[in-house]
């Protein structure tokens, strides 16, 4: 195991500059953008009009709360979303992480942690090509900017964004392949985080020192929180691997396995405790 190194208030938030759309000036997008076909979502969808359900797929769920919700039914609140800015055939496994993260069984939408359990807004874009290209369709985190996953970050005090990595990426060892990478602004979440997987027996790796995938630029789209800050997970590709019984674009959701549960088990665990930290206390 390795562990290197909702109303009124939105608007007070927002004018003090938290939870909002940040500029480009706040830093140089990581490198990694200069390698992307489209320089954002709205480059893509523009660019590829009429392609939605065929090339590339959107799916998100925005919850209704009610302000008694949380004095009423504590844990019931849920203030963290879920983000998969590439999944589908892009970086595989990460669409059904989002959705397992959020609550539901990921083949067939329903609650998987039972009555009472939170559900967590979520929004991903998925690759959906079944012949190869998936790759061309990825977007930078700092380039993100769909409407619905900025006003569901923005709107949000976390966001949890799942990202898929190659172990050599991550810095993972040789010998033990299999690791998430602990990005992200939110140092007390990243902290959250990494005792709750290495609990549950996932080898972790600090990843805040990395621009690109410690997802700590400003205007990732993990950080556009309410807060202004929020965590990024870049699981390499063997751990991803080791979640499903059959590791295809149409398999995936049918066949996830103890590890996969395993992992969402932990991570909903962090965010829980994240929910309940007297700093949540803002609205």
């Amino acid at each position: 195991m390795i562990t290197t190194s909702r109303r009124s208030v939105l608007t007070i938030l927002a004018a003090a500059g938290l939870g909002t759309a940040l500029p480009t000036t706040l830093g140089a997008a990581p490198a990694s953008a200069a390698s992307d076909l489209y320089g954002s979502n709205t480059d893509l969808y523009q660019k590829l009009a009429g392609r939605e359900g065929i090339d590339f797929a959107r799916r998100y769920q925005r919850h209704a709360y009610v302000d008694n919700d949380q004095s009423t039914k504590p844990g019931s609140y849920a203030r963290t979303a879920i983000l998969a800015l590439h999944g589908g055939g892009i970086e595989v496994g990460t669409s059904e992480l989002c959705l397992g993260i959020a609550g539901y069984t990921p083949k067939d939408l329903t609650p998987h942690y039972g009555t009472g359990a939170p559900l967590h807004d979520y929004w991903m874009f998925e690759g959906m090509r079944t012949s190869g290209g998936n790759s061309e369709l990825h977007v930078t985190s700092t380039h993100c900017d769909d409407r619905v996953a900025l006003s569901l970050a923005a709107g949000a005090l976390n966001v949890v964004s799942v990202h898929g990595c190659t172990a050599a990426q991550a810095g993972a060892p040789v010998s033990r392949p299999e690791a998430v990478v602990i990005g992200g602004l939110n140092s007390v979440l990243r902290q959250y985080l990494g005792e709750a997987l290495r609990a549950a027996g996932v080898q972790t790796i600090e990843g805040s020192a990395d621009g690109d995938i410690g997802g700590v630029h400003p205007s990732n789209i993990c950080n556009r929180t309410l807060l202004g800050m929020g965590a990024q997970l870049e699981l390499t590709t063997e751990l991803r691997a080791s979640m499903f019984g059959t590791n295809t674009l149409k398999g995936r959701a049918g066949s996830v396995n103890a590890e996969f549960w395993k992992f969402t088990d932990a991570v909903r665990a962090a965010v829980a405790r994240m929910e309940a930290d007297p700093s949540q206390a803002v609205l």
